[in-house]
């Protein structure tokens, strides 16, 4: 049996080939247009089990099997699966168009929605059916014949153009390759860095060491390299990834021009001012403008305190280091300066604690205290030799979910770190489905014979794709569509994983997360007491950073309605005049690798990173107010916040945990954003 369409189990990773995509795909299309057909043109009047059950039922099939293959894609790429994805990516979309625009299934819906046995269906099923109605609106079900099949081919396009942009920055990030023979010029960067730098050399057969844009190699050189101008080529590299100053070939400038006038084009097709306005429908935020009001509002409370930092930095680099103008790529290296002596730690003292193996049972532990779970090792097929399988199990030894852990960063995978859904919780003819989730990062891989080392900033990553790992897992709905994270507003989704952050800090939890690589000696207290107080270090200058983003995001897709890259450029530039506190060189392009934008799901969405973490600090100080790892409050936000996913909206959710609604107060206090 093709791989791809055996829906007993777990995927088979083992069997998986690219040349069995278009078969499956093709297969299960046929299979759900079919039954598409036959639930439409039945006479009796729609209910949930013969017409709900029967389409969510097909559909998972589908997106069950696509997954897989977008997931491999993601990380194991290579350039025939790569063809085979792109090749049947439209396929997908031109279905999802279908589905959203159905005139047969959208009355179903709607008449359902008016049927007296509407009034019997669980809360849950309610929100899944005026969720669909509300995404036929927004698919276009309700335009005119010429304009629905306008619709239908931006939307294919548009998911052409995504895969693109991705394409586009993972082959400009792996075309990079600096390599350096004087010891002189690596002086300053760590030494494990050095030795998988030097691997990579002579895996290419050269002598010295080799330098890449991914992030394991490229990360340690712009924070410890004391050469500068080592500092600027990687970041001059880096920055201008995808972008008309490199390959012409992997130029993403048309790409994003494309995607900003098809989106302002979608939406006026739907009836709206600007795809913005679009995004938001489905948001928590009300619109554009309370959006860019919220993040204005933080940056006001937040520049003041950035550029505080920024003089600290500019008068150290200046009296300390002999720099007289601080540069985009002396901020990290300079910073990283500062903090050793203003704390009298760097970043490598504390790496030396945090391998590996102690780092994940030592989270595995903050869950078990949380939330009385077990989490252990389990069996599965896997798709790399890295990746790690575990199963969370109840007290009474019940399956709760399983899930994937991928933590290594290699060249056939896309950077950065993500959390995606195998299977969701769902009920069954059998019973229960369990869900999987895949948890990916792209942390330094262990050299020969040692552990893998995490510095604290990868330990925090690491939480934060946990916490929305356990938002799909612990989940206790048993209805698809608004299981786990589906159905939950997309800038609150934020909430469990920037949550579990929160953990990286606490000393009852580090006490039992950490080891010396050499002695075994878990974190001494005098370094936790200096990474306590320099917790907030610069977090002026991070905050504003990523108010920098959303702003921007937000502005072009709702004040742009063309977008050449001038036009794009000129926006980034306004936008960081008025909350940035560095102006990054001329070259510098952004948009060009702002894969979360682009080829993600957060087209006028990146402001959800900071609304969801107001309400993931408010959640918190609850634990701070009753002990941080304090079961009965655990059991309360898995009962109130995890386990109800998309079932209520997310408000209602947060009031039902914490009693009230949401406070900006605990995050400018966790931030130290707060007057002395």
């Amino acid at each position: 049996m093709n791989p791809l369409l055996d829906f007993s189990g777990l995927p088979r990773f083992r069997d998986f080939r690219p040349d069995l995509v278009g078969e499956a795909i093709d297969t299960l299309l046929a299979e759900n247009r079919a039954l598409i057909e036959r639930i439409t043109a039945s006479p009796e009047a729609p209910g949930w089990d013969d017409f709900v059950q029967p389409l969510e039922d097909a559909n998972e099939r589908l997106f069950r099997a696509w997954g897989q293959v977008s997931h491999m894609n993601a990380v194991m790429n290579s350039a025939e699966l790569r063809e085979v994805y792109n090749a049947t990516l439209p396929k997908i979309a031109q279905y999802g168009t279908e589905l959203s625009q159905h005139e047969g299934l959208f009355r179903k819906y709607k008449e359902l929605r008016t049927a007296p046995s509407f009034a019997v269906l669980t809360p849950a099923r309610v929100r899944v059916v005026d969720n669909r109605l509300r995404d036929f609106r927004l698919g276009g079900a309700e335009l005119s014949d010429a304009d629905k099949a306008s619709y239908k081919t931006i939307a294919e396009r548009l998911a052409e153009l995504s895969s693109k942009f991705s394409d586009n920055v993972l082959d400009a990030t792996n075309a990079f390759a600096l390599y350096v023979r004087d010891p002189a010029e690596v002086a300053g960067i760590p030494e494990d860095a050095l030795t998988a730098a030097a691997t990579l050399a002579r895996a290419d057969g050269r002598e010295g060491w080799k330098f890449s844009l991914q992030m394991p190699s490229y990360l340690p050189v712009i924070q410890y390299a004391d050469n500068r101008l080592l500092r600027e080529r990687m970041y001059r590299a880096y920055t201008t990834r995808a972008s008309e100053l490199g390959d012409p070939l992997l130029d993403n400038s048309a790409v994003i021009d494309e995607i900003i006038t098809l989106r302002r084009e979608e939406a006026r097709l739907l009836g709206y001012g600007s795809f913005a306005e679009v995004s938001l429908v489905p948001k928590m935020a009300e619109g554009p403008e309370q959006v860019l009001t919220f993040l204005r509002d933080l940056g006001k409370r937040a520049k003041p305190f950035a550029e505080r930092d920024f003089r600290e930095l500019q008068d150290f680099a200046r009296t300390r280091l002999g720099i007289e103008k601080l540069e985009s790529w002396d901020i990290a290296w300079a910073s990283e300066k500062l903090r050793v002596e203003r704390y009298a730690f760097s970043e490598q003292d504390v790496k030396q604690y945090f391998p590996e193996d102690r780092v994940v049972s030592g989270m595995f532990r903050v869950v078990e205290n949380l939330y009385g779970l077990t989490i252990a090792a389990d069996e599965a097929p896997l798709w790399h030799p890295d990746v790690r399988f575990f199963k969370v199990s109840a007290a009474d030894g019940r399956v709760v979910g399983q899930f994937y852990l991928d933590l290594y960063a290699r060249s056939t995978k896309r950077g950065g770190a993500w959390m995606d859904d195998a299977l969701t919780r769902r009920r069954i003819t059998q019973g229960i489905q369990t869900p999987v989730a895949y948890l990916n990062c792209n942390f330094t891989p262990p050299l020969p014979g040692k552990p893998a080392l995490f510095t604290h900033d990868e330990v925090i990553t690491l939480f934060h794709e946990f916490g929305h790992g356990l938002h799909h897992l612990l989940t206790q709905v048993e209805d698809l569509a608004v299981s786990g994270i589906n159905g939950v507003e997309w800038d609150a989704v934020e909430l469990p994983s920037q949550f579990m952050e929160n953990f990286c800090w606490e000393w009852d939890v580090l006490t039992h997360m950490t080891a010396h690589a050499v002695t075994g000696e878990p974190l001494p207290r005098t370094l936790y007491d200096k990474m306590l107080s320099a917790k907030n270090f610069q977090s002026g200058m991070q905050t504003v950073r990523q108010l920098e983003f959303a702003l921007f995001d937000m502005r072009l897709h709702h004040e742009l309605d063309k977008a050449p890259t001038s036009a794009v450029l000129a926006l980034l530039d306004s936008v960081r005049k008025e909350v940035s506190v560095l102006q990054p060189p001329a070259f510098n392009r952004l948009a060009h690798s702002f894969s979360h934008i682009f080829a993600g799901g957060y087209a006028a969405g990146y402001y959800s990173y900071k609304w969801a973490e107001v309400l993931s600090a408010d959640a918190y100080a609850m634990f701070e107010e009753h002990g941080v790892l304090d079961m009965s409050t655990g059991k309360r936000f898995w009962q109130e916040i995890l386990g109800v996913g998309g079932s209520r909206p997310a408000m209602q959710s947060f009031v039902a945990f914490r009693g009230r609604e949401p406070s900006i107060d605990a995050l400018l206090r966790h931030n130290g954003m707060v007057a002395a």
